[in-house]
């Protein structure tokens, strides 16, 4: 059974793993952990203002990702929404787990907009996001304070 939970930091090595395999590994994605210096500063990073990160868990195993950034003006930034393969799908439902928690956090922190950026190469992932109410967007759509990623080359966005 999948529980979600807060970030704490005896799982830092586990979610960095967890985080890259997938990137590299399953999507051939050049991206290394020093690309990604948010990582080793999630509590710096993620967990000001309205800003938060999740752990999708199976028993102590980190089965997936979800981070929330808080970009001001009542929006936010989804960031490293990352499921590993065994845990996708409709069986575990860890994606729709963890989005359900990010979600219901942004509604009571008072968040109007969450955007998000990926890679068009994670297809399943542009299907999740629409099916859940995403929509496609622009980059020029996106508000001045989006951190946009190197690889990021689809956009979406969602009205709370």
């Amino acid at each position: 059974m999948i529980s979600i939970r807060e970030y704490s930091a005896p799982y830092k090595e586990q979610v960095i793993e967890h985080i890259l395999a997938i990137q590299r590994d399953e999507f051939g994605i050049a991206i290394t952990r020093a690309d990604q210096p948010d990582l080793d500063n999630i509590e710096t990073f993620y967990r000001t203002g309205a800003g938060n990160f999740w752990l999708a868990m199976d028993g102590e195993k980190v089965v997936g990702t979800v981070a929330l950034i808080d970009i001001g003006h009542r929006q936010a930034a989804l960031r490293k929404m990352f499921v590993a393969p065994a845990h996708r799908g409709a069986l575990h439902n860890t994606a729709g787990l963890l989005l359900e928690t990010l979600l219901a956090w942004a509604g009571d922190k008072g968040l109007r907009e969450i955007y998000l950026g990926t890679t068009a190469k994670f297809l399943a992932a542009h299907r999740f996001y629409e099916k859940n109410g995403f929509a496609a967007i622009g980059q020029a759509a996106l508000p001045p304070a989006f951190p946009v990623m190197k690889v990021d080359s689809k956009f979406y966005k969602i009205v709370l």
